[in-house]
């Protein structure tokens, strides 16, 4: 494995597709490790809540594996399991082909920003070779114009083992030259499981998809506001002392009751996030979805392992049709932590479908018009991410006149130099004016004057 810090050092693959195309078979083949692990779980032969698994690659890297369920019942979960996720195997059985589900999770893949799939053909001992080429061509026929154009196509059995081997060979080649995410010095994990350990205390689960965790770091439950501290941690089964980004964990938690904090609650560096109703975004409406997004509409919006109701308010135009991309802000109706650029998933109030989903481009909005263009040029910046237009667009449109370089650095999620070396060069530029206290938008100083 390729040692250079770009690339993934730790791989979290995610199985998607319909009910019952064999993705906890598989991941037994792979592994060894059974996923279904609740008793209602076996006999009604589903996964229900969240498995996790890990194997060995042939060049030795380890792979954490999250099986999402496929049951349309169920997808809250799958997108809960999603958070994190570098590769996805998406699973179509050989007998059945490209089914409603399967549609489903491809387009909430692709909605989070996932890049990298394999399509595993299952099942083929239980089906004519004929047949298995025309599943095959159909399955091509799909993925032509979408995000999983050219992704590899495997065939495999995974009670015979049939093309296992091929599989492995081939998660090795692709997860290769995955580029990891950006560092961030501060933690964070999306919590997925909370449960109890008898003579331990806490523990919850989740993968870390920013910073690093070791023992005895202090760290912070959002929303909830509560302090707790890291006793332990597990990475595959075993006990480390330190946890990077991108690898699944179990985090033993020390002052904190299990009923404190659960699926929905993010665990993060103290003081790294902070809590909102309201998110400035872009939403991508499916290409084929019956729905359009228009002024109050009820969405369920998924972000993380969160659920949450929220009404639209379209910004800059009255409605976001099928196929089509637009600002909203989204106004809560309960507070969550999140931070600019995470990604979300809309579905409908009643009945749930996947509607489209977005960026988050200010995770702290106030409420203004609908048509402030003001407010529609800072969106379009942020989704252009240009570090010293998002210095200048933050100095102009907080409430606050003079902010300090510390805000900046926090609110923007910029590291500390970066910031000052941008201000540099706008006080340099006549754009910004430095004061004793901080920083000011040359604009709003000249005002102020």
């Amino acid at each position: 494995m390729s040692n250079e810090n770009k690339f993934l050092s730790n791989v979290v693959i995610g199985t998607a597709g319909h009910i019952d195309h064999g993705k906890t078979t598989l991941i037994k083949a792979l592994s060894g490790i059974e996923t279904d692990t609740t008793t209602e779980e076996k006999e009604r032969g589903i996964s229900i809540n969240l498995g996790f698994a890990y194997f060995d690659l042939p060049s030795g890297k380890r792979c954490g594996v999250v099986d999402v369920p496929g049951h349309e019942k169920f997808i809250k979960n799958m997108l809960a399991g999603v958070s994190g996720i570098n590769l996805v195997l998406l699973l179509v059985d050989s007998r059945e082909g490209i089914m409603p589900q399967t549609k489903e999770h491809a387009d909430i893949l692709s909605l989070l920003g996932i890049e990298n799939y394999i399509i595993v053909m299952t099942k083929i001992d239980l089906i004519e070779d004929e047949y298995r080429e025309l599943v095959r061509e159909d399955i091509e026929n799909y993925i032509k114009g979408t995000p999983l154009e050219n992704s590899p196509i495997v065939e495999v059995d995974s009670v015979s083992r049939k093309g296992i081997d091929v599989l492995l060979k081939v998660i090795d080649e692709k997860t290769e030259n995955i580029v990891k995410i950006k560092e961030s010095k501060n933690a964070r994990i999306n919590v997925d499981r909370s449960f109890q350990v008898k003579g331990f205390g806490t523990v919850i689960t989740g993968t870390l998809i920013e910073g690093t965790i070791s023992i005895g770091d202090e760290l912070e439950v959002y929303p909830e506001n509560i302090m707790t501290k890291v006793r332990n941690i597990q990475v595959h089964e075993t006990d480390v002392k330190t946890a990077y980004s991108g690898q699944r964990t179990a985090v033993n938690l020390s002052n904190i009751k299990v009923e404190e904090v659960g699926r929905g609650s993010t665990l993060a560096t103290p003081d790294t996030l902070i809590k909102t109703y309201m998110l400035d975004t872009e939403i991508k409406i499916i290409k084929d979805s019956e729905h359009s997004l228009k002024l109050w509409d009820r969405v369920r919006v998924y972000t993380g392992t969160v659920e949450v109701m929220a009404r639209v308010v379209p910004l800059g135009t009255e409605i976001i049709k099928a196929g089509e991309k637009g600002f909203a802000q989204l106004r809560l109706e309960e507070e969550i932590s999140v931070k600019n650029y995470d990604k979300f998933i809309i579905r409908t109030y009643s009945p749930m479908v996947t509607i489209g989903g977005g960026i988050i481009l200010d995770a702290v909005p106030k409420k203004h018009s609908r048509f402030n263009e003001e407010i529609l040029s800072k969106l379009k910046i942020q989704l252009q991410g240009d570090s010293k237009e998002l210095i200048l667009n933050y100095l102009l449109t907080d409430y606050n006149n003079i902010i300090r370089s510390e805000d900046i650095s926090k609110n923007l999620e910029q590291p500390m130099e970066n910031v000052m070396e941008d201000i540099r060069i706008l006080i340099q530029e006549g754009n910004v004016y430095e004061t004793s206290v901080g920083y000011i938008h040359m604009r709003r100083y000249e005002e102020l004057k």
